[in-house]
């Protein structure tokens, strides 16, 4: 069981996030504005924020940026209307630990708390088993990178492939390992172009880590340091 702070200002979806975390064993406080969101988090132990963008008295994201300055590793996930690119990499960048888009699905909003209050309970040398180098760090739960600190998002497909990548760096991963890894997440075939457009969007969205995925003729591809 966690205490959770929802920061909302609308009070119909206030209310269905408090009794939906509380059905799923949360304590829950909320608050429909920023600056009562300060209070709060001042006057009580808190083990998670949920936070909404859009808030009368103080705007979410200069919330977000009070909390990293003030409770720097208090976990945060953002609940937004706003489902932008720009949006969401500006959310990360600032500190949230995810961004979860309105509308939702309330059994994904519930595991991604239980992900995020798990991750934050590990120990500081288990939450960087996501890194495959100094120059980029995978989330273990959830599909998006850091690229020395900034926050890229992926689709699933793009995890799980740069997760089997980097599971076996510096190893060749054959277009059948890919196939059998992704067997289950799908029916859908994998069509004869598909693997190679993944691997581009990759590499573009990797650049800069000190990384790349090197195309092995006629074998498959590897993850390899430059």
């Amino acid at each position: 069981m966690a205490n959770l702070l929802i920061v909302e200002d609308d009070d119909l979806l206030r209310d269905g996030l408090t009794d939906l975390l509380r059905q799923a064993g949360h304590r829950i406080d909320n608050c429909a504005d920023g600056l009562s969101a300060k209070d709060a988090l001042e006057a009580q132990q808190v083990d998670a924020v949920l936070l909404d963008l859009g808030l009368p008295k103080l705007d979410g994201m200069d919330l977000l940026r009070w909390i990293r300055q003030r409770f720097e590793t208090l976990p945060v996930m953002i609940l937004t209307a706003r489902d932008s690119i720009d949006d969401r990499v500006e959310g990360l960048s600032s500190g949230a630990d995810d961004y979860l888009t309105k509308p939702f699905n309330n059994a994904e909003l519930t595991a991604r708390v239980q992900a995020l209050l798990r991750r934050a309970s590990l120990p500081a040398t288990q939450k960087d088993t996501g890194n495959a180098s100094n120059g980029l760090r995978m989330d273990p739960d959830l599909p998006r990178v850091w690229i020395h600190g900034v926050a890229s998002e992926l689709t699933q497909r793009e995890w799980e492939l740069l997760s089997l990548l980097q599971q076996r760096m510096d190893k060749v991963v054959s277009r059948e390992d890919v196939t059998a890894a992704w067997q289950n997440e799908s029916a859908e075939p994998l069509a004869s172009n598909a693997l190679e457009v993944y691997i581009h969007r990759l590499r573009r969205k990797i650049k800069g880590s000190g990384l790349n995925i090197r195309n092995v003729r006629g074998l498959g591809y590897m993850l390899e340091t430059l």
